[in-house]
């Protein structure tokens, strides 16, 4: 089969370089033996042809072989493509896709004789070597068959390294620069590419010489190409810049916009005649190798980094420009501000994102000073505004949920570095998810979260490799290189913990999946005990170390504003942890209302100072178990601490607690005795009906004031049903009932005459999963014809048929009932169903019909965490 192989990489990184060494080393005769014929198509190049045939594409660098290109091309088997930058062709793909061509000797645009080419319509026996950037890689998939892809890193962080200590002249300033870029993210990956190390090294190179400090300006990659933009240019103390320099510099960031929003990197003289620009206005820049001339193509000029022109294309819109002349824009392919941030136009050329963050980094005022002063040119104040009420105030009313798009906002807002800016942005903001990869995402997102006055709750997630202090699996096995990293990033965690003291409308933190150390769960702690700190709510989930969960109880120890804990993680054998909780629960601050303990703990004999604990403390109503090893022993124990008459619990979760029918008799008395209890879940636990039978005995009592029961996937038949029914036809205090995932089919009649009687106060219903067939439907649409109470059914993941939806639809067109809500599978495919359906909500807005979540997800009957 014919090799197609694609070298893909960012811009700058040698892909070029790499397809042309290949050429260099076929013209020695190293691959000969394999290709007879080797051609070099570049992209960039081949853009600025017009119509041709595929021989004459050929033959434009060697008219000699004219005659020669049919023969070659009978022997497609022994040629060898390399088609350089593939995503500078300026088509869309789907155009390459429809007008393929397999003539070699018909005219056709150049986009079109490659794409056949890259479809095999052309030459299908030759080899293929494409290059391309990551971006482009979607539109080739449609092209090539069964590619075989070849990622190009460029530099690695060890050629960085050498790069610098080769540029300076001393070792300590070349590792001191080096550090400092290594500290911005974003500036360390595009050093992936030789020239933006160039870049770099000259900026601070130049700034050191001066005696200046270069850490100011690497905080944002905008400070760095700006500081060595201007650097270049810098006009003597006390003369003023050179009026020369204003329209060259408004002539190279048009010609960088029209690039941008073409996807070109190079230009011919025909697009610098359509923008109205001269050459004779780019020397100062070809000076200073900031523009090139085309190696391959005469007359035509590229940027040195694809990152220098994105840059450019940002100074573009900030520039102030006298007035166009008629027809001048129309002559541009630029997009506005608002066009240039649209998640839409993004998506489909992905540099306008980078071009984005270069334009907000543009609107600090210094920097503004620092062009105008270099260039003599005005900065208009003008963008500020546009960009702050449609990237940011565009997402007011949206919840900025998405970690993805809130990245984005807070890179954005960093790369400012305007404190009003942010607070004015930001200002909307009530919750926020950060997920940490780097240090410097840490540092970004500490830098807006200070300035987030009315910020009520934080989720945050930590990757692992930011802290590496205790790591020991990590690869740098150097403990030296272990507490350099953790030197680095430990500073910034404090700043970015530290908005928990000073905001005090933060009240909601969660802390999940994350790869904390000893230092850093130690730093947040610090800031959890300050008195300025008023977080009331808290998630610490799935944590390591195992020890942070002792840590952060310590620092919860008489935390007056603490009102609700949830602390899940793979912990349950730790003791100390226990003993932490008690005490908290026992100390006369304590002001817990909601505890839960996830997989937390297990092992009954530990319960003994938890059930003395629970006595003593007087403000906690709801207590969460799931998933806890607290077995019947356990729950025994606790049932102790339940009876006690100062236990003011009125909520309890022992959801998946390995419980059986041993332990439901201590519940049932339990239920009679505390009649602060309004809510119990036992769900997933094998109580049978053995189990419903005791816990209905204490239900039946009217000293019982249990109003939610919450026992899906408890093993409940028709014998339970039967007890159940029984139970809702007295006067029971029930009004919420969940029997989702149990085989209950044949003692639904039971429940459905439980319904009927008058005195039932159930108001929800929860039958999720009970296997409920057709067949059962006539007895459910008759209880919904009588029932006066129910508000919301949940009948989701049974399959009631056609026929058994059209009796429970008929049944609510005929009552105006109580019902509010109904959770069922409905078939969307019958027409008959439809109509029916769209009748009911018709005659009864009220209700509320829910289809499609009802298949996959139970409701529930009660919000344990409100």
């Amino acid at each position: 089969m014919p090799l197609t192989v694609v070298l893909h990489g960012p811009a700058g990184v040698g892909k070029t370089t790499l397809a042309k060494k290949w050429m260099v080393d076929w013209t020695q005769d190293n691959h000969a033996k394999t290709f007879n014929s080797t051609f070099y198509l570049s992209c960039k190049e081949l853009n600025h042809k017009g119509e041709c045939s595929f021989a004459d594409l050929l033959s434009k660098n060697w008219p000699d072989l004219q005659d020669a290109v049919p023969e070659i091309l009978t022997q497609a088997q022994k040629i060898l493509f390399i088609i350089d930058g593939f995503e500078e062709l300026r088509v869309p793909s789907e155009a390459l896709i429809h007008d393929m061509c397999c003539d070699w000797q018909k005219q056709k645009p150049v986009p079109v004789l490659l794409g056949s080419l890259l479809k095999r319509k052309m030459l299908p026996k030759a080899t293929l070597l494409i290059t391309t950037r990551p971006g482009a890689l979607r539109e080739l998939g449609l092209l090539v068959e069964q590619p075989f892809f070849i990622e190009i890193e460029g530099f690695l962080e060890l050629d960085r390294k050498a790069y610098f200590l080769k540029h300076f002249e001393e070792e300590a300033q070349a590792l001191r620069a080096f550090d400092l870029m290594k500290s911005n993210a974003a500036l360390f990956h595009l050093g992936s590419a030789p020239a933006v190390c160039w870049i770099v090294c000259t900026c601070m190179k130049l700034q050191m010489e001066k005696g200046e400090d270069p850490a100011p300006t690497c905080q944002t990659i905008t400070s760095l190409f700006l500081h060595f933009l201007c650097s270049q240019f810098t006009s003597p103390p006390g003369s003023c810049p050179g009026p020369f320099l204003q329209v060259p510099v408004t002539a190279l960031c048009l010609l960088a916009a029209e690039g941008i929003w073409t996807q070109t990197s190079m230009f011919d003289g025909e697009d610098l005649e359509r923008l109205g620009v001269k050459e004779s206005d780019f020397h100062p820049f070809l000076d200073k190798n900031i523009l090139q001339k085309g190696k391959d193509c005469e007359g035509c000029y590229s940027f040195i980094h694809l990152s220098v022109q994105q840059f450019l294309a940002a100074l573009f819109y900030v520039l102030e420009r006298e007035e166009e002349e008629d027809g001048d824009s129309c002559r541009w392919d630029i997009g506005g501000v608002q066009k240039l941030l649209s998640k839409e136009e993004r998506l489909k050329n992905p540099s306008l994102t980078h071009v984005g963050y270069f334009l907000f980094g543009l609107l600090n005022e210094k920097r503004a000073g620092e062009l105008e002063t270099t260039f003599g040119c005005q900065v208009s104040r003008k963008v500020k505004q546009e960009l702050l009420e449609f990237r940011v105030k565009s997402n007011k009313n949206k919840r900025l949920s998405s970690v993805t798009d809130m990245k984005e906002v807070l890179y954005c807002l960093y790369e400012s570095q305007e404190e009003q800016l942010v607070k004015n942005a930001m200002s909307y903001v009530k919750e926020i998810s950060i997920h940490l990869t780097n240090t410097f995402e840490m540092m970004q997102s500490s830098f807006c979260l200070k300035h987030c006055e009315n910020l009520q709750k934080i989720s945050l997630q930590v990757e692992k490799g930011i802290f590496l202090e205790n790591d020991t699996e990590s690869e740098l096995d150097a403990q030296v290189e272990r507490s350099q990293c953790d030197h680095r990033s430990l500073p910034l965690w404090t700043d970015l913990c530290s908005v928990f003291s000073s905001n005090k409308n933060l009240s909601f933190l969660d802390v999940s999946q994350s790869f904390l150390s000893h230092s850093s769960v130690r730093i947040l702690c610090e800031q959890i005990t300050r008195v300025t700190c008023h977080l009331q709510k808290v998630v610490i989930k799935n944590i390591s170390p195992s020890d942070a969960y002792r840590d952060l109880c310590l620092a919860f120890i008489g935390k007056k504003t603490l009102t609700h804990l949830i602390l899940e993680g793979d912990v349950h054998t730790d003791k100390m942890l226990l003993l932490l909780l008690c005490e908290m629960l026992k100390h006369s601050r304590c002001n817990l209302q909601y505890l839960r303990l996830g997989s937390c703990c297990d092992a009954a004999q530990k319960w003994d100072d938890s059930s003395l604990a629970l006595g003593i403390n007087q403000s906690l109503r709801c207590l969460d178990l799931t998933a806890s090893e607290l077995l019947d022993e356990g729950v025994k124990l606790l049932c102790t601490t339940l009876r006690h008459p100062k236990c003011f619990l009125q909520k309890l979760s022992l959801e998946n607690c390995h419980l059986t029918e041993a332990c439901c008799k201590e519940l049932s008395s339990t239920l009679i005795v505390n009649q602060r209890l309004t809510y119990l879940c036992l769900a997933n636990n094998k109580l049978g009906d053995g189990g419903v039978k005791l816990l209905c005995e204490g239900l039946s009592y009217p000293e019982c004031q249990l109003q939610t029961l919450v026992l899906w996937h408890c093993n409940i038949t028709r014998r339970g049903c039967k007890l159940i029914s029984k139970l809702l036809q007295g006067d029971s205090s029930l009004t919420n009932l969940d029997l989702g995932l149990n085989p209950i089919a044949t003692g639904l009649w039971f429940l459905c005459e439980a319904l009927k009687k008058p005195n039932c106060n159930l108001k929800y219903l929860g039958l999720w999963g009970c296997s409920i067939t057709p067949s059962c439907c006539q007895g459910l649409a008759s209880a919904l014809i009588s029932n006066q109470r129910l508000e919301t059914l949940d009948l989701g993941q049974n399959v009631l048929g056609k026929n058994g939806i059209m009796m429970l639809f008929e049944a609510l067109k005929q009552n105006d009932g109580p019902l509010k809500t109904l959770r069922l599978k409905v078939d969307e495919s019958s027409v008959e169903v439809q109509k029916l359906l769209k009748d009911v909500k018709d005659s009864n807005p009220k209700l509320t019909i829910e289809c499609n979540n009802a298949r996959t997800t139970r409701s529930s009957c009660c919000d344990f965490f409100s």
